[in-house]
C-alpha cells in the first residue's frame, strides 16, 4: 500500500504506540508517522505507507491546527493535566484581560520547550531527566502562531483554537498565557484537528481501520500521497517524456508553461509561466496522470531535476 491513511490517535497511547498497531492491522512494515501527539492528546495524525514514507519529513512541517481546553489559576511541572500541582491561584481575571492576553501571542516568536518533551540535550532526552527531577538549560525555538482566539470562557476553563507551525508545544502556550495573566495555566486537553490539508471530519480510529481491513475496504481510507504537495504547482509531462521522469532524469523547463494549480484531472493548462513556489519545487505527473515525483528547478542548467521520486516499488 502507497499512500497516507489519517489516524484519529485516541488518548491514552503515543503516536509511536498508534503507527504499531496500524502496522499490525495493515500487516506492512514500511510506515512512519509525521509529528507526534503527546498520550493524553488526540485527533489527527496522518501515517505514510510505502513510497509515501519518503514525504513523510515535508508532512511533518505544515501547520498544524488544535483546540485546546486551558485551566487557570493551575500550574504542573508537565504544564498539562498528567503533572504534579506545583502552584494553585485564585485566576482573578476578567474575560476581557483573557481575550487579549491570548491575542498577544499571536505571531512569531520564541518558545522554551518544557522538560517534559522529547527535545535531544546533550545526548538525553529532557523527559528523562525531568523524570528523575532534574532541570537543564534549553534553547528557545522560534515559532509561528499564525491564528489564535478564545472560543469559550467557562472559569476557569478557556478552550482555545490555534494554529501554529511544526515544533509549538500548545501545553507551554497555555502555561505562558497563564504566566503573563498573572494566574498560571496548564493545559487540561487537547484535539488536533488538522495537519495541512488533512482533517478531522476524514479521520479514523484504529477499531474503525481495523474494521475496514476486515471488509476489505482499506483501500477506501488510503489517501494519495500528493495531497502533501497540493500547494506547489504541478507539471504533466508528455507520453515521450514519461521515461525521463521514471528514470529520475532531468525534465525540461519547459514543462512549467503547462503547471496546474490542482491535480491534472482537476483543472486545465495555464496559459504562460506560473510562478513557482519559494523552493522552485513542483509536483510531477506522468501522461496518464499519475503522481511520480517532486522536482526542484535548476535556473543554471534551465531544467528540473528530481528532488524526491514516489514511484510505486510494486
Amino acid at each position: 500500500m502507497d499512500g497516507i491513511i489519517n489516524i484519529y490517535k485516541e488518548t491514552g497511547f503515543t503516536s509511536h504506540d498508534a503507527v504499531a498497531k496500524l502496522r499490525g492491522i495493515v500487516r506492512q512494515r514500511k510506515i512512519g508517522h509525521t509529528g507526534t501527539l503527546d498520550p493524553m492528546a488526540e485527533g489527527v495524525l496522518p501515517v505514510c505507507l510505502g513510497n509515501a514514507t519518503k514525504a513523510c519529513e515535508y508532512l511533518t512541517d505544515h501547520e498544524k491546527e488544535y483546540t485546546a481546553v486551558m485551566r487557570l489559576g493551575v500550574t504542573t511541572d508537565s504544564q498539562d493535566a498528567t503533572g504534579t500541582v506545583i502552584r494553585t491561584t485564585d485566576p482573578g481575571c476578567t474575560e476581557e484581560q483573557i481575550r487579549a492576553c491570548v491575542k498577544e501571542f499571536e505571531g512569531e516568536q520564541l518558545q522554551l520547550p518544557p522538560m517534559f518533551s522529547a527535545v535531544w540535550v546533550d545526548g538525553k532526552r529532557l523527559y528523562d531527566l525531568a523524570r528523575k527531577g532534574k532541570t537543564v538549560e534549553r534553547e528557545k525555538r522560534r515559532i509561528m502562531i499564525h491564528e489564535i482566539e478564545v472560543q469559550s470562557i467557562c472559569f476557569p476553563l478557556v478552550t482555545l483554537r490555534i494554529v501554529c507551525s511544526k515544533g509549538t508545544y500548545i501545553r507551554t502556550l497555555c502555561n505562558d498565557i497563564g504566566e503573563r495573566l498573572g494566574c498560571g495555566a496548564m493545559m487540561e486537553s487537547l484535539l488536533r484537528t488538522r495537519v495541512g490539508t488533512f482533517t478531522l471530519e476524514e479521520a479514523k480510529t484504529l477499531q474503525q481501520i481495523e474494521q475496514a481491513r476486515d471488509e476489505n475496504r482499506l483501500s477506501d481510507l488510503l489517501l494519495p500521497t500528493d495531497r502533501i504537495f497540493l500547494s506547489l504547482p504541478s507539471i504533466q509531462v508528455r507520453e515521450e517524456d514519461d521515461r525521463l521522469v521514471k528514470n529520475g532524469n532531468p525534465v525540461p523547463a519547459r514543462y512549467l508553461k503547462e503547471s496546474r494549480n490542482e491535480s491534472p484531472a482537476a483543472c486545465g493548462p495555464h496559459d504562460g509561466i506560473v510562478p513557482l513556489d519559494p523552493d522552485g519545487c513542483v509536483r510531477v505527473y506522468l501522461s496518464d496522470g499519475s503522481f511520480t515525483a517532486v522536482y526542484r528547478m535548476n535556473r543554471k542548467r534551465g531544467m528540473l531535476m528530481p528532488e524526491k521520486m514516489f514511484i510505486s516499488e510494486g
